[in-house]
């Protein structure tokens, strides 16, 4: 199974909320004491590249009700938005006579990689010009791109983009198993090429289609933040904690804020 290996970017910064010992080197400390307002009590394990954290296995019974959460939640979830995946379909069809559904590969627990599906939202060779914009990249960070107004948005992508509604077709990869629900959102092997050891630990855990960063700000937060946004996920994971981000991804949604 192709997988793909991170990259020896400047080291990041790690966070989680559990009661645990702060190891830390006095090089990193002041960076340390900067961030540890953003998530409290951090949790340091200093390696020869930068940070670390070890991340505890799932239980048995935690993976089994994930996993029916993960098949039950995306078979009513396909069956409840069918009418709107169908009529979003049909817009992007007559929009330009493109293809409907974009796959693009992505990373997945592991490193492994897969197809990741979406409603198509840009222009037909959008990936061939993005070499064109790097500069409004809103992060300005290679581990990352996001741009407000990128302007390879169809009229059609813009609204389907603004209510999620684009990454719908991605219940079908919650239901394959590449993804879940809830998780770490999968980056493309570009950007993990980028990675730090820290940023690494995000494919500890399958990618999921919602997290808590994108309840949390979604695309206005720093890539730094969103990898501790899903640190802090990694190290209280369950499955009461999935199903309230869920039930708070939906007024993100409807509200809009922070999507591209």
């Amino acid at each position: 199974m192709p997988t793909v290996t991170p990259g020896q970017g400047q080291p990041a910064s790690n966070h989680s909320k559990r009661n645990t010992q702060q190891v830390i080197s006095t090089a990193e400390a002041p960076r340390a004491a900067a961030l540890s307002t953003i998530v409290a009590e951090p949790r340091w394990v200093a390696t020869e590249t930068g940070f670390n954290f070890p991340v505890a296995p799932d239980s048995f019974g935690y993976r089994i009700a994930k996993r029916a959460m993960d098949i039950l939640g995306g078979c009513c979830a396909l069956l409840l938005f069918g009418p709107i995946m169908l009529t979003a379909a049909v817009l992007v069809k007559l929009q330009d006579g493109g293809r409907v559904i974009f796959v693009q590969e992505r990373v997945g627990r592991g490193g492994r990689l897969f197809k990741c599906l979406k409603f198509r939202t840009m222009v037909h060779n959008a990936e061939a010009i993005q070499h064109t914009i790097l500069e409004l990249n809103h992060h300005r960070d290679p581990r990352t791109f996001k741009v407000k107004r990128d302007p390879r948005i169809t009229r059609v992508g813009h609204y389907l983009r603004r209510l999620s509604i684009d990454e719908f077709p991605q219940l079908w990869n919650v239901i394959r198993g590449d993804m879940s629900l809830v998780g770490p959102r999968p980056p493309l092997p570009q950007e993990v090429s980028q990675y730090t050891e820290l940023d690494i630990q995000r494919l500890e855990v399958k990618p999921g289609l919602t997290c808590l960063w994108q309840i949390s700000g979604r695309g206005d937060l720093p890539f730094d933040k969103q990898i501790l946004l899903d640190i802090e996920y990694i190290e209280n994971r369950g499955v009461w904690y999935d199903m309230r981000l869920i039930l708070r991804t939906i007024p993100v949604i409807l509200t809009s804020k922070g999507a591209y």
